[in-house]
């Protein structure tokens, strides 16, 4: 069973359609990156699994439970619980400038546990053990009790990574991830979701690093206008596009590697 399920789903701001007609699935433990040009709709597409935007029709099934569709009453609360199945990680990271790495990383899970959101982690104890193993395995035992500001905007990354993962979600999420940064330190970023893809996580990239999407993820969508343009393996879509768009911008992308 798919541990996701994405069918039909459109957004529109005002007369603006955003998204047409989304659909694709996800098994556990597969990567998915999604190409693009700026503007086809990619970041609305994550807002929406993330309900940081609400989709104005489709669906959306995780686990085989569906939380999104027309016929589901949305509210604060049941927003709040769907959440909990995708972790968001920012292109500009989006740290608490007042906290520490550890205190980014564990604030969210105390609070879960404080007001009885349920997520696997039973004490303070333990959140707070998982916070070290987190910073552990982005490469950040060290930083422990820095500030963002005290950290570079790979470490930063890598810091906002482990937050998200603290949450234990179902699906990780990522927004562009190294499009803030210098090109030197895209690449400490990228060693790390490679290595969580390693660790069985099921993650949606979206990404301009071409590279990183021909290499690490098992299936691309590339998207034009909206709409998934072409979807498949990353030798299907890199190595054989069937869409004279996919042709075009992949043709654009790949000469600037």
């Amino acid at each position: 069973m798919a541990i996701l399920e994405v069918k039909n789903i459109e957004k529109h701001f005002g007369k603006t359609e955003v998204l047409k007609n989304i659909c694709f699935s996800l098994n556990q433990g597969e990567v998915l990156a999604i190409i693009g040009s700026s503007g086809s709709g990619k970041t609305t597409l994550l807002r929406c699994l993330n309900f940081l935007e609400i989709a104005n029709s489709g669906s959306i099934t995780v686990n085989g439970k569906t939380i999104f569709d027309e016929n589901i009453k949305l509210n604060d609360k049941t927003i709040r619980k769907n959440r909990l199945h995708f972790g968001m990680v920012f292109q500009n990271f989006n740290l608490f400038p007042q906290y520490t790495a550890f205190e980014n990383i564990t604030l969210a899970p105390k609070l879960a546990l404080k007001n009885g959101i349920e997520i696997g982690i039973k004490s303070v104890e333990e959140i707070e053990k998982n916070g070290d193993e987190l910073l552990e395995t982005v490469g950040l035992s060290e930083k422990r009790d820095f500030y963002p500001c005290q950290l570079s905007g790979g470490q930063q990354q890598r810091v906002a990574i482990a937050r998200a993962l603290a949450m234990r979600p179902d699906i990780l999420c990522f927004d562009e991830p190294t499009s803030a940064l210098d090109p030197e330190l895209t690449g400490e970023v990228l060693k790390v979701i490679k290595e969580l893809k390693g660790n069985d996580r099921t993650m949606i990239v979206v990404t301009h690093e071409m590279n990183f999407a021909r290499g690490v993820a098992d299936k691309v969508i590339f998207m034009a206008d909206g709409i998934v343009e072409e979807i498949g393996t990353p030798s299907e879509v890199f190595g054989n596009p069937k869409s004279e768009k996919t042709k075009a911008f992949l043709a654009k992308s790949l000469e600037n590697i």
